[in-house]
């Protein structure tokens, strides 16, 4: 695994950068340990508000992704703790499709994270490579993307950065995305743009919304998921401009161009898909990613079994075209609808050629709003934005008053200048028009009534009920009930539904299909047993089941072989969530014994020694010794060995020296009785009595006759 390799993330993007200090991180991390677990190792990707580095936990010893924030924002005592705050709810997310959060901190001013570490490459290398791709290819890439954002809001949180840069593929083709870290949680004083008032996210993916007044929900992501699969299909971005402020216009002012005009022969319900997703009123977008994912994969099922055309599809998916105003004669554009700021703006609409109001221009930034030095990848405040992209209708204080040329004009484009009308004669052919007319009318309004109204239906709240009743409740307001994939709840009950798509309230085609979500209940796991398993083998295992590997204790044992798992903390069976740690006993092997030489010591001291140790002590021999004491040890084998538990030692203990009969020599010759004490191993000694005589035969023997004595004692002989 080379840094090369390793998925970057926001590193190819012009983004909003609140401190300018994506541009010079001034400080040196590599090599540097933060909060004293993470080793930094080599950069691996850069962004607008932080750089990616591989570094080693050493506390798990393991390779993880450590994203730093850039220098200044991490300074920021508000900023760190909305970071920090943000952190903890994107690692909430439990899902295969994230990449996941381990761990959050700060160490002297460096605000980080701790990520999953993926190899492999980004979306933006996929594009780079095969784009433009077949349907079927880009649907597929973008489907585990809108899976990983439907789990995101149905937890409550928001990307707002959505980005190829951002979609991480590794090396085994598994899709994740990344960057929740920065995400923000749903909640009422959380609905402005971050970081004081800068716009956060990368320009070509930016809701409309987000660019006039920093507000975001779901349906911001939705817009930049349909963005993505825009450029999927057709290899290039649906608005460009030399700076992101032309971008972020184009955002507001003109929606994102079919694919099919770029690529010819795609589908009308892919466009419709596209059309949908980046509706510039975001009232016409999927609710959220969930929404969006069932959409999505009904144009997946019709592209794979080759279907090349159908309407209701189409109808289904294609948004709603805005009302007119007629009060007046002119289309006002719906200027009065804050969520439209797409019609709002005045923007070219429909093939009538209806112009509300001058159209200015990306390239004709007004000089109060352009600044020195401004480039691709400057941030823009959202106050200034807002000012140049917000509609400058007749509610705006510095609306200029109509004049001729701002007056709505209906001429067909292309259309040459009509003909000078004529008078005609009444006739009985005005009765007839006037019938065709009132016909017309009645056929327009029913078709109106049908295709708005009449055959669309809500879904019902089925929300707490068990499946044979809601899909009862489902089918008696005319819709189709599907089951899809249970998944865990930690407050719906198992067996019961917790989810719907479309959520209850929502419009469905009357005789539609309605998917189901049944509860599994709390994801709960049992501990497995370990036991046997060798340690890889043991994390493995607690992997699947979504369990933590704490670490692991070694401890000696005389049945377990090295290496393997002898128990583990908490015991099997206990029941835990996803994400708990569990801690392993690992076995060293057999503890070794060293072996003390008891050569010439007491031979029952080293007995009870050993066998204290737990080695069997054997005395093999005993033997006279005329060296080592009686009760010593001789000799042991093995000596100064390591043996283990069980293992023998053979002892050969000294009995002493062998002790030899005296004989009875006096009265007899001094020579035969020198003979005969020498030849059972004594030493003879001589000496005269004080009568002596001269005779030459022994008088008396010390030791005496009987007496037993060590063989080599000396025998002293007395003479008379």
């Amino acid at each position: 695994m080379t840094p090369d390799r390793h998925a970057r993330s926001g590193a190819d993007e012009p983004s909003a950068d609140p401190s300018g200090a994506a541009r010079n991180d001034g400080r040196r991390l590599e090599g540097r340990l933060l909060d004293g677990r993470y080793r930094v190792g080599p950069r691996i990707a850069r962004g607008g508000m932080a750089s990616v580095h591989e570094a080693t936990d050493i506390r798990l010893d393991r390779t993880v992704a450590i994203k730093v924030m850039h220098p200044g924002l991490g300074d920021d005592e508000e900023f760190a703790a909305r970071f920090v705050r943000e952190a903890r709810a994107a690692a909430r997310l439990s899902h295969p499709n994230v990449v996941a959060v381990h761990d959050q901190g700060a160490d002297d001013g460096v605000v980080f994270l701790a990520m999953e570490l993926v190899a492999g490459h980004t979306l933006r290398d996929v594009i780079a490579k095969e784009s433009p791709m077949p349907p079927a290819r880009a649907l597929a890439l973008l489907e585990p993307v809108l899976s990983a954002l439907a789990a995101a809001h149905r937890a409550g949180l928001i990307h707002r950065d959505v980005k190829p840069e951002n979609v991480l593929i590794s090396d085994e083709g598994q899709v994740k995305v990344a960057d929740f870290g920065l995400a923000k949680a749903v909640s009422a004083d959380t609905q402005h743009t971050a970081t004081g008032g800068v716009l956060i996210g990368t320009v070509s993916y930016l809701a409309p919304e987000l660019v006039v007044d920093g507000r975001a929900d779901a349906r911001a992501d939705v817009y930049a998921a349909g963005v993505l699969l825009f450029e999927l299909l057709t290899g290039r971005k649906p608005h460009e401009g030399e700076s992101p402020i032309q971008v972020a216009y184009k955002h507001v002012h003109e929606d994102v161009p079919l694919p099919s005009t770029l690529v010819p022969g795609l589908p009308a319900y892919v466009d419709a898909l596209v059309a949908r997703a980046t509706a510039r009123d975001r009232g016409q977008r999927p609710a959220d990613a969930g929404v969006l994912l069932h959409q999505l994969r009904r144009v997946s099922t019709a592209v794979v079994t080759g279907v090349r055309e159908d309407p209701d599809l189409v109808a289904d998916l294609m948004p709603r075209p805005p009302a007119p105003d007629t009060t007046d004669g002119t289309d006002t554009g719906d200027a009065a609808d804050p969520d439209d700021a797409g019609d709002a703006s005045g923007a070219v609409g429909g093939d009538t050629g209806e112009l509300t109001r001058p159209l200015l221009r990306p390239t004709e930034v007004p000089p109060a709003v352009a600044r020195r030095g401004d480039t691709a990848a400057d941030p823009w405040d959202s106050g200034e934005m807002a000012a140049l992209l917000a509609p400058s209708g007749a509610g705006s204080p510095t609306a200029p008053p109509p004049t001729e040329h701002t007056r709505t004009v209906q001429v067909p484009v292309g259309a040459a200048a009509p003909p000078a009308p004529r008078r005609t004669r009444r006739s009985r052919r005005g009765l007839l028009a006037l019938v065709l007319a009132l016909l017309l009318a009645a056929g327009i309004g029913t078709g109106a009534w049908w295709f708005g109204f009449a055959r669309w239906t809500t879904t019902p709240g089925v929300i707490g009920l068990d499946r044979a009743a809601a899909v009862e409740r489902i089918e008696a307001a005319g819709l189709e009930a599907e089951v899809g994939p249970r998944a865990f709840s930690r407050t719906v009950p198992a067996g019961e539904v917790m989810s719907t798509d479309p959520a209850a309230g929502d419009r469905v085609l009357d005789g539609g299909t309605v998917t189901v979500t049944i509860s599994k209940g709390e994801e709960l796991y049992d501990v497995p047993k370990l036991r046997g398993m060798t340690e890889d083998e043991a994390q493995d295992a607690l992997a699947e089941l979504k369990l933590e590997f704490g670490g692991s204790t070694q401890r000696w044992s005389e049945d377990v072989p090295e290496g393997i798992v002898m128990a583990s903390d908490p015991k099997p069976g206990t029941t835990l969530r996803p994400g708990a740690v569990v801690d392993l006993v690992v076995s060293k092997g057999r503890k070794p014994i060293k072996v003390k030489d008891w050569t010439g010591e007491d031979a029952g001291t080293a007995r009870e020694r050993m066998e204290a140790q737990g080695l069997v002590v054997e005395v093999t021999d005993e033997e006279y010794s005329d060296d080592v004491a009686e009760g010593d040890v001789i000799s042991q084998d093995p000596v100064g060995a390591t043996l283990f538990k069980g293992d023998t030692v053979e002892l050969v203990v000294s009995l002493g020296p062998e002790l030899v009969e005296v004989p009875n020599v006096r009265a007899s010759g001094v020579d035969a009785a020198r003979d005969e004490l020498e030849a059972l191993g004594f030493e003879v000694e001589t000496r005269r009595a004080a009568g002596y005589l001269g005779l030459g035969y022994v008088f008396s023997q010390s030791p005496g006759s009987g007496d037993r004595v060590p063989r080599g004692s000396t025998i002293t002989l007395t003479l008379i």
